[in-house]
């Protein structure tokens, strides 16, 4: 049987509860067993003199006894557990307990006997004599034998008292486990409700409506990181059901356009409205150059990210394929009136020469294609012992700062009016980044509308 957080909650306080009582009542019986034994012993011994010195008092200068308050006080022994004999020097009995009430005596020392088995039911006590003399002006003048249960017994009061201390634990327990459940209810119940929120917004989530979010604050951090964790969750699955849907539509329209451009020229050469000269066929030709384009970017974009990808590795001069690739770019730089900068330094690497260098191709044709006549792009190449950091910077058009997460998804294009003429099929980025991933990089973007943007690329020199 499967139980909910807020009911084992609740049984956990309740458990934890009932185990500290218990401990206490258990340790708290057996410290006031101890502790209470031993007062018992000291009060026995101490009444025992305070007997004794009763005794004596009633014994006078012309050496007679008080009878009548000897046996006075030999009563209230007896009511109290006690069985006293007094004897003159002589051994004359002065007053005998047992001669006085036998039945009381034994009456006593059953009741003394039922309240000790009725505590400690493996009791294993018996009845001590105590002996003391009686002392008057220095001379014994007799003596006083104090028979009582040993080594010490409880009286009625003294089990009224350990009763009503156990009735306290036993109320104090009630109470706490009354306690337990109630604290145990409120706070499971608060930190429940959070989670069982959170769960909704998830079942909500996995039935696919990804909008939805948890507004629930907690107390509890793990909780909030919880109610963050899942409405990061809804927040990147809506962006990429947003991005799939996205993507659904650009590869239909990356692809509808050169389709529709071959379908109307075959129809019209077949309906004899063109004929099929030199022109028209290269034109068709074209089309399908960038068709057959279009198609071998994506089986290399999926190449790429299948994470299986065979890199060529060799160790060059990351400068010297910048600066080749810069050169391939020099004439439509020069006929684009832009400026390009490089600030170079040596940097060895070991990498896959090509895709580096298809990588850089990419971000240099994208800074050319966005920066504006008169405008200017710088190549940086730096580093250290362990990594190569790769800058490239322009002065062209910018980039939003709500379209900078999305760049490198396929198809995505920031400029929603270029088309597949201006700005290409929209996988350029995205074949980027998976060439930086695979060699173990990073690459990292930064962007302002019109002023400019700055892509910065880091490669481990050996990623072995």
């Amino acid at each position: 049987m499967k139980y909910s957080l807020r009911t084992k909650l609740t049984l956990t306080y309740i458990l934890v509860a009932a185990v500290c009582v218990f401990l206490i009542s258990i340790i708290s019986n057996i410290y006031l067993d101890k502790y209470f034994q031993d007062y018992i012993i000291k009060s026995q011994a101490k009444k025992n003199n305070e007997i004794v010195t009763l005794i004596t008092q009633q014994y006078d200068e012309s050496g007679n006894w008080n009878i009548y308050s000897i046996q006075s006080i030999g009563i209230n022994a007896l009511e109290n557990g006690r069985i006293i004999k007094v004897q003159d020097v002589d051994g004359r009995v002065i007053w005998d307990a047992m001669r006085y009430n036998t039945v009381m005596c034994h009456s006593m020392m059953a009741s003394v006997e039922y309240n000790m088995y009725s505590r400690y039911p493996n009791w294993e006590g018996e009845y001590v004599k105590d002996s003391y003399p009686i002392v008057h002006n220095g001379d014994t003048v007799g003596t006083i034998e104090i028979v009582y249960y040993g080594p010490f017994y409880y009286t009625e009061s003294d089990l009224e008292f350990i009763n009503t201390l156990n009735q306290v634990f036993i109320g104090v327990g009630v109470i706490s486990l009354l306690l337990a459940i109630a604290i145990g209810a409120v706070i499971s119940r608060n930190i429940s409700r959070p989670i069982t929120k959170v769960i909704d917004r998830a079942l909500l989530i996995s039935q696919g409506h990804y909008s939805s979010r948890s507004n629930e604050e907690s107390d509890t951090k793990e909780i909030n990181e919880l109610i963050n964790s899942i409405n990061d969750l809804a927040h990147n699955l809506e962006s990429q059901e947003r991005l799939r849907k996205q993507l659904t539509a650009d590869v239909a329209h990356e692809l509808r356009t050169p389709l529709a451009t071959l379908q109307s020229h075959m129809e019209a050469m077949i309906d004899g409205i063109w004929e099929p000269d030199s022109e028209r066929l290269k034109s068709c030709h074209d089309e399908i150059l960038r068709l057959n384009r279009l198609v071998g970017d994506l089986d290399k974009l999926a190449k790429y990210e299948s994470g299986v990808l065979t890199l060529d590795k060799t160790e060059f001069d990351l400068k010297d394929l910048v600066v080749r690739v810069a050169a391939n770019f020099e004439k439509e730089f020069i006929n684009k009136n832009i400026q390009l900068e490089l600030k170079l330094n040596d940097q060895i690497i070991s990498a896959d020469r090509d895709k580096i260098s298809q990588m850089i191709v990419n971000l240099v044709s994208n800074a050319l294609k966005y920066t504006k006549s008169g405008g200017k792009v710088i190549i940086e190449l730096t580093g250290d012992k362990n990594k190569a950091e790769l800058a490239i910077t322009d002065s062209g058009i910018g980039i939003s700062q709500e379209d900078l997460p999305y760049i490198f998804e396929r198809f995505y294009r920031a400029d929603k009016s270029r088309n597949r003429m201006t700005g290409g099929a929209g996988i350029g980025l995205t074949i980027t980044k998976a060439i930086v991933e695979a060699h173990k990089g990073a690459i990292e973007v930064e962007s302002e509308i019109n002023v400019g943007t700055k892509f910065k690329v880091t490669l481990p020199k050996n990623n072995e």
